[in-house]
């Protein structure tokens, strides 16, 4: 039996086509001339951003017509206990994927977590609906296989907002098509012909993540003067930390340097002193020993040279000895 590529699948890549073929037809935003704009636009990293604006006002139509109103009937008619033991459940179906973007990663420990969660949860757990593991102090480990392409060093490319899937990028886009094709309760359940399970599966978990942030959202989209560039900002500071799992990112390169080091001022130049009538000029030191003799000499002083003070040559030279120093 054939495996029938399931709806999400299906959603991301019309999504990304979509985005391809318009953006061939003239989608893209013109990089401004100003430095500071320019700058601000590359670190946006929107160049579709006049059609992914225009696919973001189609979502916000579509959330407050049908996703909204969803998610707040599911909070109504669910109680927070029910609406809790359902989302464990939907997590523990994704632990698969987890072990195996981990182990792809080359997080061995956090794939092996990932699997003993699953068989944990899933029979301690009553199918998962109760996170024993998280409760034993053992974490879920995030993990897809976009962040498997972060970390074998593929660009993100643009950022995107596909239709009905939000906000993503390029990486993204193709990372969340590949988990939902190779999950295996999503191939399982295709092949036995229960097409319907993962179509539900998917309409649940978008409902149960709307509702999450029902508060969140409206507060937002209220106070913001930009909600579009407010979104694309707080979905990129979050996918950036999910992809560093948590850990600040690196410093640019000489950040910290101080530009002054190995540079060491100049001693400022002492200014010349002019030389006062009479006075002595600087002699080299065998010639200085030689004048300090004359002058024990000259007036019967104990002929130790080595215990003279140049104080007493220099004011001896001022005074009587003038002339007479060799």
């Amino acid at each position: 039996m054939s495996i029938v590529v399931p709806f999400r699948v299906a959603g991301r890549w019309l999504g990304v086509a979509a985005l391809v073929v318009a953006s061939l037809l003239g989608g893209c935003a013109t990089p401004p001339s100003d430095p500071a704009e320019r700058a601000q636009f590359i670190h946006n990293n929107d160049p579709l951003e006049p059609l992914n604006r225009k696919t973001f006002a189609l979502n916000q139509f579509l959330d407050h017509m049908a996703f909204k109103p969803a998610a707040q009937t599911y909070v109504a008619v669910f109680p927070n206990d029910a609406r809790t033991a359902i989302h464990h459940m939907l997590d523990n179906m994704k632990e698969p994927t987890l072990a195996f973007n981990n182990l792809l990663q080359g997080e061995f420990k956090r794939a092996g977590i990932s699997v003993g969660r699953l068989l944990v949860n899933s029979t301690i757990g009553f199918g998962g609906m109760v996170d024993v593991m998280t409760l034993s102090g053992v974490p879920r480990q995030p993990a897809d296989f976009g962040q498997t392409m972060y970390v074998w060093g593929i660009p993100s490319g643009p950022y995107l907002v596909l239709p009905i899937l939000g906000p993503t990028d390029a990486r993204d886009a193709v990372g969340s098509a590949v988990d939902s094709y190779d999950d295996p309760f999503t191939i399982v359940a295709n092949q036995q012909g229960f097409t319907e399970l993962t179509t539900s599966r998917f309409i649940v978990g978008g409902v149960e993540e709307r509702a999450k942030v029902l508060d969140e959202l409206d507060d937002l989209e209220k106070n913001s003067v930009d909600f579009y560039a407010q979104m694309r900002s707080l979905w990129q500071q979050h996918r950036d930390a999910e992809l560093r799992r948590g850990k600040a990112p690196d410093a640019a390169p000489g950040l910290y340097d101080d530009p002054g080091a190995g540079k060491a001022a100049p001693a400022p130049a002492m200014p010349a002193t002019p030389a006062k009538p009479g006075a002595s000029r600087a002699r080299p030191a065998h010639t200085a020993l030689a004048t300090a003799r004359h002058h024990a000499v000259a007036h019967r002083w104990q002929p130790a040279p080595k215990y003279l003070s140049l104080h007493h040559v220099t004011r001896c030279a001022t005074t009587r000895c003038v002339g007479r120093a060799a």
